[in-house]
């Protein structure tokens, strides 16, 4: 496309002057010129073709000068727009207060045509730029789009319905929240029915931000609900889960695990941990026990993995309280962070409060505890009590 310049001057000789000199530009369909007599005259001209991005503009014309043009141009907004002022050398009182009205250079009659086309060029390198940051921007601005619209997608995964067993709300409670730092997240949680008797539940964090974890979080969110539908061990499912996303697994990404297997009749809970932030046991005297440590590897890392699995025993009114490493890796202003033992102190007082109230109230503990400072990873919680 070529550069469009209009030049606004009432002297004739100018026109055929920029004709001649630029002859060659104009043939090669480098440069296309516009001309008009007055400040007038260059309006109506720049309404027909308003991809004109350089304009000559003397100061001195009947009708509508040029510092008065000057401003009509400012107002409509084009910062690609580079207006280059032209006048007698005397004239420099009205040259300096173009240049302070916005200007983009200026020229002295009679015109030195080679210091002109050093100008032109030098406005036509400011206009690709700014072209070039507008591009930017609408490719920015397409992306937060694409992100929220991502977000929206994300959330479709996570269950949002509480009670989400209305058949069971006489026997179990659960409640979930995922807070994402940016846009989109990596943790995920799940709970679904395996049979009449049994719950799986499932909270994980892929290593990674972004998109590219939210992807492999939707992968691994599939391939083991696929996998727990099969009615398998916690450990069976993990070790099919991994064998499978281990193909899917690229620059070393890989996802903490912790999913078990709720028996609703029982309070029984046959679960796995691969690598996951360990969660606690609410129990109803008011004490509170951590599960203990496991040794399982993270899954989607090595292929050849296995899992073993735990269980325990949940008695009534006893609650699981499952978290990742955004509740108690988020730091404060001072860059510290929450640790568990915060998180500890803050659940011995919870038991017998609903599984929203403790969700609610770790993070209400979370963000006066950060007390401002800026969100570093996602933020996930699932929990699960016997009624």
């Amino acid at each position: 496309m070529p550069i469009k310049i209009l030049s606004v001057d009432d002297e004739a000789p100018i026109e055929l002057l920029l004709k001649q000199f630029f002859r060659r530009k104009i043939r090669s369909g480098d440069y296309e010129f516009f001309f008009a007599r007055n400040g007038v005259e260059a309006l109506a001209v720049l309404d027909e073709h308003p991809d004109i991005e350089i304009v000559l503009c003397d100061i001195n014309m009947p009708e509508m000068d040029g510092l008065t043009l000057l401003a009509k141009l400012n107002e409509r907004r084009n910062p690609a727009m580079r207006v280059i002022m032209v006048s007698a050398y005397g004239d420099m009182r009205n040259i300096r207060l173009a240049m302070n009205n916005g200007a983009f250079d200026f020229a002295t009659k009679p015109i030195d045509m080679d210091d002109l086309a050093l100008t032109i060029e030098k406005a036509i390198g400011q206009i690709d730029y700014v072209h070039a940051s507008q591009k930017e921007h609408r490719q920015l601005e397409s992306l937060q789009k694409d992100l929220a619209l991502a977000s929206e997608i994300q959330q479709y995964f996570l269950p949002s319905t509480f009670p989400p067993f209305p058949e069971d709300c006489d026997k179990l409670e659960i409640y979930a929240s995922m807070e994402a730092a940016k846009d989109i997240g990596g943790d995920f949680y799940d709970f679904f029915r395996i049979d009449d008797d049994q719950i799986g539940l499932v909270i994980a964090d892929v290593c990674g931000k972004g998109i590219p974890a939210a992807l492999f979080m939707a992968v691994s969110q599939t391939i083991l609900r696929t996998r727990a539908a099969s009615n398998a061990s916690a450990a069976e499912c993990l070790t099919e889960t991994n064998r499978l996303l281990a193909d899917y697994s690229v620059e070393y990404m890989f996802v903490t695990t912790f999913y078990a297997i709720y028996n609703t009749k029982t309070g029984h809970v046959n679960y796995c941990n691969a690598g996951h932030n360990v969660p606690y046991v609410l129990r109803t005297d008011g004490t509170i026990e951590q599960l203990p440590k496991s040794s399982n590897m993270m899954v989607g890392a090595f292929k050849e993995a296995t899992y073993q699995e735990d269980s325990l025993q949940l008695g009534h009114g006893d609650t699981l309280v499952m978290y990742t490493d955004g509740v108690t890796e988020a730091m404060n202003r001072s860059d510290k962070a929450f640790g568990n033992k915060r998180l500890e102190f803050l659940l011995g007082g919870l038991s017998g409060l609903s599984c929203q109230q403790i969700v609610e109230t770790v993070k209400t503990g979370v963000s006066c505890f950060v007390d401002g400072a800026e969100q570093s990873d996602d933020m996930t919680m699932l929990v699960l009590r016997r009624k």
